[in-house]
């Protein structure tokens, strides 16, 4: 058996490593020449977040622990539908003491009111590094190494670039195979627009 206070350290730098992309990655677009933005068009909105790991709303059961670091691209292709828009997406969530991470990429729906309120709906796929079978009493038997994938986020625009929201999502293979506990995170997210 690993112990998770070994897997802790490389996940820990991998946070890091990520963290210090994204400094580096907001640094180039404030400091863009005209070119560099035409590159840099084709994304629309990343989010930041922090999550908690493993909740048992949908999902009915809690086995894992730790809180998720979230980042997710959003698209700037989209296709007008319900008076939103829908873009594909992708983004991965890595568990903090070394429990299920993952990787995802999916489409969202995202409908914008005027007075800044936003709703956003996604249905996708996702990857793991879960258990896929019942081993472990503290870690979930998922079943499947990939799952369908499915956000719910409100939130609020501040000003034109900014936004904060509460962000939702499940993980499940929809009873495709033996085990299906499925996981649910929920948290907040800072999303930065382009």
């Amino acid at each position: 058996m690993i112990n998770k206070k070994l897997l802790k350290i490389p996940r820990l730098q991998c946070l890091t490593q990520v963290i210090l992309g994204m400094s580096c990655f907001f640094t180039f677009l404030s400091n863009a020449t005209a070119e560099n933005q035409k590159i840099a068009a084709w994304i629309n909105e990343v989010k930041l977040g922090v999550l908690y790991h493993d909740i048992s709303m949908w999902s009915g059961i809690r086995r894992e622990a730790g809180m998720d670091f979230n980042l997710e691209a959003i698209f700037a292709p989209h296709v007008k539908f319900l008076g939103g828009t829908i873009r594909p997406s992708i983004g991965g969530s890595v568990n903090t003491i070394g429990d299920t991470s993952k990787l995802y990429s999916g489409f969202r729906w995202q409908f914008e009111h005027a007075s800044g309120v936003f709703l956003s709906l996604g249905l996708g796929g996702a990857v793991h590094d879960g258990k896929l079978h019942l081993h472990e009493i503290d870690r979930k038997a998922l079943g499947s190494r990939v799952l369908f994938h499915i956000p719910v986020e409100i939130g609020y625009r501040v000003g034109a670039k900014s936004s904060l929201s509460a962000y939702f999502d499940h993980v499940s293979n929809a009873f495709l195979a033996d085990h299906n506990e499925g996981m649910d995170t929920i948290g907040g997210r800072y999303g930065y627009r382009f």
